[in-house]
C-alpha cells in the first residue's frame, strides 16, 4: 500500500510539473477594466452590419484593449506577440475578470514582468501563471515572510524561490517544489 502511494504521488507531482510547464509562456493579469461586445449584440451586428450603433470601446478587442493599456505604461509588446488573450470567469458580478495572455515566446513574458514596476498605483497586476499546487506555495511563502520568518519570495520562470533569514554569508535562496518543504521555516504552516 506504501508502494501504491509512493507512485500516486510521483505521478501527481509529474503531472503538476507537465501542466505548470504548459503555462510557461502564460501571464495573468488581474484589475484590468476591459469592455467586451455582449454575444447578442455581436451576432446582431454581425447579421445587420451596423457597426455604427456599437459604442467604439466595445469593437476593439481583448488582445487590443489589453496591449493599449500596457504600452500606455511604457511596457513594450504588440499584438503579434501575443498567441492567445482571453478573459476567466469572474467569481461576482462586480469583480473584473482576470485575464490570461500566452506570448510567442520567453523573452517577451520576461521583458513584460520586468517593466509590470510601470503599473505600481494602477491597481492592475500581472503574474505568471501558476498551477494551484505553485500558487499556494507562493502564498504560504509570502505569509512566511510576512511573518518575518524568510527574508524574502518571488517567482520566476513559475518556480517560487524564497531567501532564508541572514546576513549576506548566512542566507542561501532555494527553490520550493514541494509544499513540505516550507515546513523547515515554521512547522505549523501546514
Amino acid at each position: 500500500m506504501a508502494e501504491k502511494n509512493v507512485i500516486i504521488n510521483t505521478l501527481v507531482s509529474r503531472i503538476d510539473e507537465l501542466e505548470q510547464y504548459s503555462r510557461r509562456e502564460d501571464l495573468v493579469l488581474t484589475g484590468l477594466s476591459t469592455t467586451h461586445m455582449r454575444y447578442s449584440r455581436a451576432v446582431t451586428v454581425g447579421n445587420t452590419g451596423d457597426h455604427e450603433s456599437v459604442p467604439v470601446n466595445e469593437m476593439e478587442s481583448l488582445e487590443d484593449q489589453v496591449v493599449s493599456f500596457l504600452n500606455k505604461h511604457d511596457i513594450p509588446i504588440n499584438k503579434e506577440q501575443i498567441s492567445v488573450c482571453h478573459t476567466l470567469k469572474s467569481r461576482g458580478k462586480d469583480i473584473k475578470p482576470k485575464i490570461i495572455m500566452r506570448l510567442i515566446s520567453r523573452k517577451t513574458k520576461t521583458l513584460i514582468l520586468t517593466n509590470a514596476r510601470n503599473l505600481k498605483g494602477t491597481n492592475v497586476y500581472i503574474n505568471e501563471h501558476l498551477t494551484k499546487k505553485n500558487a499556494d506555495i507562493a502564498r504560504a511563502a509570502r505569509i512566511l515572510k510576512k511573518q518575518g520568518k524568510l527574508q524574502s519570495t518571488w517567482v520566476r520562470n513559475c518556480m517560487v524561490f524564497v531567501k532564508t533569514l541572514g546576513g549576506p554569508e548566512d542566507s542561501r535562496i532555494q527553490a520550493i517544489k514541494h509544499y513540505a518543504e516550507l515546513d523547515q521555516f515554521s512547522p505549523n504552516i501546514g
